[in-house]
């Protein structure tokens, strides 16, 4: 986690000149973060943040000479490591879940919005999981097929999990397990979206789960989502 006093750093590693340009135009006007550095491959990324210690690297996952699963490995072995989450596209699911394997701190669609794309940096400056909402259910289900155990448990420890929650924190919760975002819960259940992020919090906080990608797999696990 970043100190208050100074600005996120942020690397930036994509073989797209376009994507890059974009990308620090949309992080130039945020306040309180600072690109510090750019690479076109992941190798690059890795000797950049050695020198640079960004907070956050915002890697691509497909990239020439070394693509960005290879580089979060090494990425995370540096002192400090930054906070690693993927760049990708629809249909690249299955690298997705690899890259959450190998400990990327979540996944971030290449055409989200720019206050997403801030949104993201911060929350991953702050320690949390970045995970959008538009490619989380077919990670979920990618994962559910595979047996993947990189939810929060499963049995009798799944359902303790569930039983510390309010019914409408499971009503939330049985929505996550579908892969809605925060404004289709909302309209899903006739409630705002301030409140929903706070139910959202909430089942974080009391199923120990990390992400909402955990969090769905323990709506699947205890057959809140189908």
């Amino acid at each position: 986690m970043t100190e208050p006093d100074r600005p996120i750093r942020v690397l930036l590693a994509d073989d797209e000149t376009m994507i890059r340009h974009g990308v620090r135009l949309i992080l130039r006007h945020a306040e309180g973060i600072e690109v510090v550095a750019e690479a076109p491959d992941g190798r690059r990324a890795v000797e950049l943040a050695a020198v640079h210690h960004p907070d956050v690297a915002l890697v691509d996952i497909r990239m020439p000479v070394c693509d960005g699963l290879a580089a979060i490995a090494p990425l995370l072995a540096l002192d400090p490591a930054p906070r690693v989450v993927m760049l990708t596209t629809f249909g690249d699911d299955d690298n997705v879940v690899r890259a959450l394997r190998e400990g990327a701190a979540g996944f971030l669609l290449k055409d989200e919005g720019p206050q997403e794309l801030i949104s993201a940096v911060r929350a991953a400056a702050a320690g949390d999981a970045v995970l959008s909402p538009g490619v989380t259910g077919a990670v979920i289900s990618r994962m559910l097929r595979a047996g993947d155990a990189y939810d929060a448990g499963g049995g009798a420890l799944a359902d303790e999990r569930l039983a510390r929650l309010t019914g409408r924190e499971r009503d939330v919760l049985a929505a996550l397990g579908d892969g809605l975002s925060n404004q289709e819960i909302a309209a899903r259940l006739g409630i705002g979206t301030g409140t929903v992020k706070t139910h959202v919090g909430a089942i974080l906080e009391k199923t120990g789960s990390t992400s909402r990608v955990q969090a769905a797999l323990l709506a699947h696990r205890t057959g809140l989502a189908s």
